[in-house]
């Protein structure tokens, strides 16, 4: 992973991820755990092989609860039980999504409900599980990662579009609610970051080099050019900065 900068007061700090052992969230919490913090994550598939791994690289072992977020009373537990090992969760990330591409003339309300609870339904749910402890521990902060894919008006996922858009409505919304509770809410919006999934399943020459003629920046995004910016929003670095959307996407989407 490339060198980051250390934000003192994430270590040992209670963190929760979702999706964090695969793609952008496996460089998430690799990037938390070398920062010193506590880290839980949530998959449905085994993450005991990359808890090994992380521990062996960084000498600091993440807790793996497995979990479907699709399912809010499992969510729950794994907040609580996350609670229980490393103490109130103060930084929450609601990573964990799904870009299935479909047509809108195709979907079928089954379909909706799948991907809006993937992607936008599980944010909440997290977000109102984790705020108490927030409360509790006199603050915290949640990052929810979104996605350039609405702001460039992009066909071929619809669903995925309409949640994206819908998390950056949620995070105003509770950063102004529990501001007063010092609890800071933002959203991080990657472009297209070469995971192996999106390398496996969307990648092709001819569309990757269409997406970099449009980057500012020339270069593929890798699933480590996003953790500095979670780490920067997660911790008081950004003290002063809620309800709003942190882009890094090359240069793709400019804003201001």
């Amino acid at each position: 992973m490339t060198e980051l900068p250390t934000f003192p007061d994430l270590k040992g700090a209670s963190v929760f991820i979702t999706g964090g052992g695969s793609g952008i969230g496996a460089a998430l919490t690799e990037g938390f755990l070398r920062q010193g913090a506590k880290v839980a994550f949530v998959q449905r598939s085994d993450g005991s092989a990359f808890c090994d791994a992380m521990e062996k690289a960084t000498g600091n072992r993440p807790l793996f609860l497995p979990c479907d977020i699709t399912d809010i009373g499992a969510l729950e537990g794994a907040i609580a039980a996350a609670a229980k090992a490393h103490g109130p969760v103060t930084v929450l990330v609601n990573n964990a999504a799904n870009d299935q591409r479909h047509k809108t003339l195709e979907t079928d309300e089954s379909f909706w409900d799948w991907s809006i609870a993937i992607n936008l339904k599980a944010y909440f749910f997290a977000a109102k599980a984790a705020i108490p402890g927030m409360q509790a521990a006199g603050g915290g902060s949640i990052v929810n990662f979104s996605s350039i894919s609405y702001m460039m008006g992009n066909a071929g996922y619809p669903v995925y579009t309409t949640a994206n858009s819908g998390i950056n409505g949620m995070t105003r919304s509770l950063a102004r609610e529990f501001g007063p509770n010092r609890i800071r809410v933002n959203a991080l919006a990657p472009g297209w970051v070469l995971t192996q999934k999106q390398k496996d399943k969307w990648v092709t020459p001819e569309g990757l080099k269409a997406h970099l003629d449009r980057q500012c920046i020339p270069d593929p995004l890798e699933p480590a050019d996003i953790v500095g910016g979670c780490l920067f929003l997660a911790s008081n670095a950004s003290r002063a900065m809620t309800g709003q959307a942190l882009v890094i996407d090359g240069g793709v989407v400019v804003t201001g």
